[in-house]
């Protein structure tokens, strides 16, 4: 055990369990803000449109710039958070995240708007790491924390589940500019709270800065969410768009060649050779891709291809509001007691069947048709974030806790930032077009069908033994799963085995 796994064990066994609950109320109060805003802003999007005149690749940029600056910074607030403090890093990010919700909401066009969106990202990139990595130095024993990953993960979906509903309500009744008045009394609360409660804790041997790889990693992003979302604007055929492209191929591929060489890389390339860590960020892109894709998508086909308000637009996503937060927490206990393979394989299958049915919808569509593919969709993401964030932090050294918390989260904000400019792209030719009643968002829709299918694949192949067992050489220790099981059976020889998480 390394000096950093001993000092975070300490301080965990420290804190009383009213003090541990304390702490991780506060930390899933501000994961809950910052998921709100991926998705909150979605129902307002045709309000935008009206009244600052932007165009769809605007508004495609106005969803985006959030999740593209939590995208490429994440990872460096990982790292900040091992070196300078979790909570100073926490505060900080919060304090940073105000004062983009305060600039949004007084933004007097769509440019400053997404500028003003960006600088939410940079806060919500240093909040996310850091909350994670604080979870992980109070709750040390293996099965508290996967207690707490799972109430984590819970708020992640009900935060992102009943963000559509809000942004409807929010809009309907006040205007668009609310969704981000909303954040201000909340962070100051959160803010408060913090200071008073949360423990101070870094890693005792913090890497150094990588100016390089985050460059890298800027510029692969921007390049290629650059190239995607303006694609159809420019011309795919256009040299700037052929350009951005292969940038972000090119940077990709250096990204890899400098950080494997670096003796402190911005991203651990070792903790790839983990196949459940590895195979979570995947599903995590894909989950994610399908997600932001299907709510940027279902908000401009409501709205503009059938004419609901706000308000009724954001009431028919109620059923797969209210399946996200039944599913994540059920799905939270099955991770702590069986494993990640049936919430996966549940998530792929849900998230699949729903882009396959999406498929047939026209401007005429039952409205009960759409409340069951609603409810569907959100068994299938609601499943999905507790194995995700399982993977992410289990027999990951704590003091690498930051960076490995900022990759899982990075990979589910460049899925979301992928989906509203991939399907965003491909699809919104026809969504909004009352001429097309056959095929809204058909092409979208496929994808979402294909990212389906990578989770439930995936779901199978990062959950048999193998996988498993190719968490140890990561840690260069035994893997939790099989400490548990080998103390338990020196403990009582003679009893029928108990169940415990497998990863």
């Amino acid at each position: 055990m390394s000096e950093g796994d001993v000092s975070a064990t300490a301080a965990g066994l420290m804190f009383s369990r009213p003090r541990k609950a304390l702490v991780l109320t506060i930390c899933c109060f501000s994961l809950f803000i910052v998921g709100l805003d991926s998705t909150v802003v979605n129902l307002a999007l045709p309000s935008i449109q009206r009244e600052l005149h932007a165009s769809m690749p605007e508004l495609q940029w106005t969803v985006d710039a959030y999740m593209l600056a939590v995208a490429s910074l994440v990872i460096l607030g990982g790292s900040t958070a091992d070196r300078f403090g979790r909570r100073r890093t926490f505060l900080a990010g919060l304090c940073t995240f105000m004062l983009g919700s305060l600039l949004c909401s007084v933004a007097p066009n769509a440019g400053l708007l997404v500028a003003c969106r960006a600088l939410q990202g940079a806060g919500g990139s240093l909040m996310t790491p850091s909350a994670l990595a604080i979870i992980s130095n109070v709750f040390t024993d293996p099965h508290e924390r996967v207690r707490a990953l799972s109430v984590w993960s819970s708020v992640t979906g009900l935060s992102m589940g009943i963000g559509p509903l809000a942004g409807g309500l929010l809009v309907d009744a006040a205007g668009w500019r609310s969704i981000f008045w909303l954040n201000i009394p909340l962070i100051i609360a959160a803010a408060a709270l913090s200071a008073f409660f949360i423990p101070e804790s870094k890693a005792t041997r913090p890497r150094r800065f990588d100016p390089v790889g985050q460059f890298l990693v800027i510029v692969a992003l921007t390049s290629l969410t650059f190239g995607v979302i303006e694609g159809r604007a420019i011309g795919w055929d256009s040299p700037v768009i052929a350009a951005c492209l292969a940038l972000a191929g090119i940077t990709i591929v250096a990204l890899i060649a400098y950080e494997h060489r670096h003796p402190e890389p911005l991203i651990q390339l070792r903790f790839f050779t983990s196949i459940p860590f590895s195979g979570a960020a995947i599903i995590a892109v894909c989950s994610f891709l399908a997600w932001s894709g299907f709510l940027f998508l279902n908000a401009l086909y409501l709205q503009n291809a059938r004419g609901f308000s706000a308000l009724h637009a954001g009431l028919l996503t109620l059923p797969m509001a209210a399946m996200v937060v039944v599913s994540s927490p059920v799905a939270g206990r099955i991770v702590a007691s069986h494993g990640p393979r049936v919430p996966l394989l549940i998530s792929g299958f849900g998230i699949a069947l729903t882009g396959l049915l999406l498929t047939r919808i026209t401007t005429h569509t039952s409205i009960g048709y759409l409340l069951a593919v609603y409810a569907v969709f959100g068994v299938g993401f609601g499943t999905v974030n507790a194995p995700i964030t399982n993977a992410a932090v289990s027999g990951m050294p704590h003091a690498e806790a930051g960076m490995a918390a900022a990759v899982a989260t990075a990979s589910r904000q460049v899925g979301a930032c992928l989906g509203v400019a991939v399907l965003g792209s491909v699809a919104t030719a026809n969504v909004g077009s009352t001429s097309d009643t056959t095929t809204p968002g058909r092409a979208g829709w496929w994808i979402m069908v294909g990212c389906g299918c990578i989770v439930l694949v995936l779901g199978m192949l990062t959950t048999v033994h193998r996988a498993r067992a190719s968490v140890q050489p990561v840690t260069g220790a035994e893997h939790p799963q099989n400490v548990l099981e080998r103390l338990n059976r020196l403990r009582y020889p003679l009893s029928w085995p108990t169940r415990l998480p497998r990863e």
